[in-house]
């Protein structure tokens, strides 16, 4: 994974309602759940909550399917996985040596 690509799913990650959009879905699991779910839940209004499962779908955290009128989001586990493959390889891994 690039910088420039952890750097942007952090970025969205850093604003506290994506985040807690993000930490719900991962909650649900694979199978995801209805928007109006995530709306009901989290009491955040539909405008807003739109704005922000625009975001996390735009850089691929997560992922949206309609079933006729029924939108469900979906965590990207994959990209989740990764996220956190890139930070714990990195760690503990020392300061290179400039020549």
């Amino acid at each position: 994974m690039t910088e420039e690509n952890l750097a942007k799913y952090l970025a969205e990650l850093g604003n506290i309602t994506r985040l807690k959009i993000y930490m719900f879905l991962i909650k649900v699991g694979r199978k995801g759940i209805r928007v109006g779910e995530i709306q009901d839940y989290l009491q955040i209004p539909a405008s807003t909550l739109s704005h922000h499962l625009t975001k996390l779908s735009n850089v691929g955290l997560i992922s949206q399917k309609r079933e006729g009128r029924i939108l469900n989001c979906i965590a990207n586990f994959d990209v989740l996985q990764a996220v956190l493959n890139e930070l714990q390889e990195s760690c503990c891994s020392g300061i290179p040596f400039k020549e």
